[in-house]
C-alpha cells in the first residue's frame, strides 16, 4: 500500500505513513508503475525547509502549489514563514522610526540594536530551516501557535 499523500511504500497494517505522518485510512492502493504520479516533486521537508528561503514570497508560493499546500507540514512551515517574516517587518519599521525620532545621542545605540536584531533573526532563519529539513516542527512562541492553528 502507498500513502496517496506523499507515494511512501506503507507496512501493511500501519496506522500513519512513516514519511509524511498521513492517517492509514486516507490512504490509497497504487500500483508500483504509477508512483510518479502520486509522488509531488520535493519532500516535505525539503519543501518545509524551502518555506523559509524567500520568507513570505515562498511562503505564499508553497500554500499555492497544488501537491504542498495539503501537505500538514509544508503548510505548517510557509504559514510560519509568512507570520515570521510579517512580524519582522513591523519590528523593523518601528526600529527605523525610532532611529529618525529618537536624538542623535541615542542613535548609536537604537542602530547597535537594530543590528544585533538583525542577526539573531538571520541566525533564526537558518535555524527554522535546518529544523524544517530534519523533519522537525519547531514551534516559534506566538508564530507557531499562530500557525499550528491555520492548519
Amino acid at each position: 500500500m502507498r500513502c496517496a499523500n506523499c507515494g511512501v511504500e506503507m507496512v501493511a497494517g500501519a496506522a500513519f505513513c512513516p514519511s509524511c505522518g498521513q492517517p492509514a485510512s486516507l490512504t490509497q492502493s497504487t500500483p508500483v508503475g504509477n508512483v510518479a504520479a502520486a509522488k509531488p516533486a520535493l519532500r516535505s521537508n525539503v519543501a518545509g525547509a524551502l518555506c523559509y528561503l524567500a520568507g513570505f514570497v515562498t511562503g505564499i508560493l508553497f500554500l499555492a502549489i497544488e501537491p504542498y499546500r495539503r501537505d500538514r507540514v509544508v503548510r505548517f512551515h510557509a504559514l510560519q514563514s509568512i507570520f515570521l517574516n510579517v512580524t519582522w517587518f513591523a519590528v523593523y519599521f518601528a526600529l527605523s522610526l525610532l532611529l529618525t525620532i529618537l536624538p542623535a545621542l541615542l542613535s548609536p545605540l537604537i542602530w547597535l540594536l537594530h543590528c544585533l536584531l538583525d542577526l539573531g533573526v538571520f541566525l533564526l532563519w537558518l535555524l527554522l530551516m535546518y529544523k524544517a529539513y530534519h523533519r522537525e516542527q519547531f514551534k516559534l512562541p506566538l508564530i507557531g501557535d499562530l500557525s499550528a492553528r491555520q492548519i
